[in-house]
């Protein structure tokens, strides 16, 4: 009786699903970073329009998993804000 219990709580693999774990996505799923584009603004304490862009309504830095930006540039977007708050000019 015990192992009736355990084969029904296992999931059922079959050959179709084996097949989707190893293929490529061809699809895309992040968005690009909006600072590391062509054409894209520069990353400094004293742009204030474009600081003010990644700050929430209570003051805090947004993360990137919010806002798709990449690593790099968010260690240099969070800098600048802070530089920018401890100056005054958010």
């Amino acid at each position: 009786m015990k192992r009736d219990k355990r084969k029904k709580g296992r999931k059922k693999t079959g050959f179709q699903s084996k097949l989707i774990l190893f293929q490529k996505p061809d699809l895309k799923f992040g968005r690009s970073c909006p600072l590391s584009a062509k054409d894209a603004p520069v990353v400094d304490y004293k742009n204030i329009k474009l600081l003010k862009r990644y700050i929430s309504d209570t003051g805090k830095i947004l993360p990137s998993r919010i806002t798709s930006i990449s690593q790099n540039k968010q260690r240099q977007l969070s800098s600048a804000i802070k530089k920018a708050k401890i100056l005054g000019l958010v």
